[in-house]
């Protein structure tokens, strides 16, 4: 009777837990760093997206209106596949690893994504397609059907990546904040040089192939920058999977069982995926619950910046319209571009915070009171794009002719700097949400995988909300972009509050708990 209930209980498991590979040795740093450049590839792809993708779905015929709702594919598909890559990831006993083979196949079908992309003019032109000005139903079903994989194979890989790193720091939060702090490093790294390389207007000359009577110069610049993102991710994932090995998960019984013993159904053998997500929530500890509130806080007040930020410079900072005159087009041009060199000085800003965040937490006094102040500090600058507007919209000139001219030096000034501080909070919430979900489930013995995803419901969901409520809710004040920053500005005070007030301090820097891999 007693054997029986301990045997009930013993399979009784949460469903964040999953089975526990041998102890390791904490794996060398240079390993953790070859792994967390794979986010230098991934990040590579997501700056060209941001940066030439809304401007070249207008150019295959997806009107501007429908164009936000291809990117609900992001949100849509990190909701569903990180958490159920991340599960499958716990459970997976491949001789090559656990994370190892979802890590390689995000990769191949980043690069079928991206050529499918790139050629989805040609493709379309080559199915029937006119050319010119025109919609192009067969390229855009080509587009669709490319970007979806895209986002589907990126959130197979972000997924999988901070789980590993999280296996190689056997458990030990420093190492964990480390790692994560290296990936944030790396994905600064690949928005710079993505937006460096979607700014460089004769890219399509080292391609000249690129180049075709379905694909103008902008397209095919386009098309050269996935060129490179796809050989940028191949290499950097080659180089780290073949340098960093896992241990295979184990496919025997728990030894505490009797084989003789009919084995007892658990909870988890009789739950499919979406059910083990549920069981997941439902088996959540307190501090995973406060991670994610703070979490999805924090989105809801970033996702208005990233949507927003370059149309912002363009109307509010530079006055110009994209629906109005030359000279406002014009304008509305000069700004999208000014705000393409704050991305740029924002990602600058970004891969240097990141190499110091660990430091910079030890001296502020602990992870969650550096991520509260942060979270202010990105409060106060979405707050002051009011003033800024406010001092460019006071500095207008006008040529002898009537024509609206650029703002002045010190409003330009003050909207590149906002996007430069930015970059502060910006590191800070790349790496210590992260590093906290792993330091949490790691001490309670949960899965890596699931645990990583479950916490990208509380990214993806404000992902959604802002995507679908952030135009109509600044189209009752104008059609501006400001009401949705004020927006922004209080739900980053109100992430900063509860995380210095609610959120738990972190386990001691000693092992947070039994490791979940091994590796050599």
């Amino acid at each position: 009777m007693e054997n029986g209930a301990m045997k009930t209980k013993q399979n009784n498991k949460s469903s964040l837990q999953v089975q526990q590979a041998a102890a390791a040795p904490q794996t060398r740093l240079w390993k953790i760093i070859m792994v967390a450049a794979i986010a230098a590839g991934v990040q590579f792809g997501w700056a060209i997206q941001l940066s030439l993708l809304t401007p070249y779905v207008q150019l295959l015929g997806i009107k501007h209106q429908y164009a936000p709702l291809i990117w609900l594919c992001g949100p849509i598909s990190g909701m569903i596949v990180q958490p159920m890559v991340g599960y499958y990831s716990d459970n997976c006993t491949s001789r090559f690893g656990r994370r190892r083979p979802f890590i390689a196949a995000g990769a191949s079908l980043v690069t079928i994504a991206v050529f499918l992309i790139g050629f989805a003019a040609d493709i379309g032109h080559a199915s029937g397609d006119p050319v010119g000005k025109v919609i192009k139903p067969r390229a855009i079903a080509v587009f669709v059907v490319g970007f979806w994989i895209l986002d589907v194979a990126n959130n197979m890989l972000q997924g999988p990546c901070r789980a590993l790193l999280a296996d190689l720091s056997g458990g030990r939060a420093k190492r964990m904040r480390t790692a994560n702090s290296f990936f944030s490093f790396f994905m600064a790294i690949g928005n710079i040089l993505g937006y460096a390389a979607g700014s460089w207007s004769s890219l399509h000359k080292v391609f000249p192939f690129s180049n075709t009577k379905a694909c103008d110069v902008y397209c095919a610049n386009l098309k050269s920058c996935f060129f490179i993102s796809a050989a940028l991710l191949l290499s950097v994932t080659t180089l780290a999977l073949s340098t960093v090995s896992e241990q295979e998960l184990s496919k025997e019984v728990d030894e505490a069982d009797d084989p003789d013993d009919e084995k007892l159904p658990t909870e988890k053998s009789k739950l499919p995926f979406f059910g083990e997500i549920f069981g997941a929530l439902r088996d959540l500890p307190r501090s995973m619950w406060i991670l994610l509130l703070v979490t999805c806080l924090n989105w809801i007040a970033w996702f208005p910046f990233f949507l927003f930020d370059t149309d912002w410079m363009g109307k509010e900072v530079y006055g110009g319209n994209p629906e109005g005159s030359a000279n406002d087009n014009r304008l509305y041009e000069q700004g999208v571009q000014a705000g393409s060199l704050g991305l740029m000085l924002n990602s600058v800003v970004l891969g240097v915070m990141s190499l110091g965040v660990e430091l910079i937490a030890r001296r502020f006094g602990g992870v969650k009171k550096l991520w509260a102040g942060v979270n202010f500090i990105l409060a106060a600058c979405l707050a002051l794009t009011i003033m800024v507007s406010k001092m460019a919209d006071k500095s207008r000139r006008f040529a002898p002719n009537g024509d609206l001219m650029p703002p002045s030096a010190g409003a330009r000034a003050g909207a590149l700097t906002l996007f430069s501080v930015l970059g502060i909070p910006l590191a800070v919430t790349y790496s210590i949400p992260f590093a906290l979900a792993s330091i949490f489930s790691s001490s309670t013995g949960s899965g890596q995988g699931l645990s990583l995803g479950v916490l990208n419901l509380g990214i993806v969901v404000p992902q959604m909300f802002v995507s679908l409520v952030g135009g109509p809710w600044d189209q009752l004040f104008g059609g501006g972009n400001l009401p949705a920053f004020i927006v922004g500005a209080i739900s980053a005070a109100l992430s900063g509050i509860f995380a210095i007030t609610l959120l738990p301090s972190p386990p001691p820097d000693a092992k947070a708990g039994v490791p979940v891999a091994a590796f050599h």
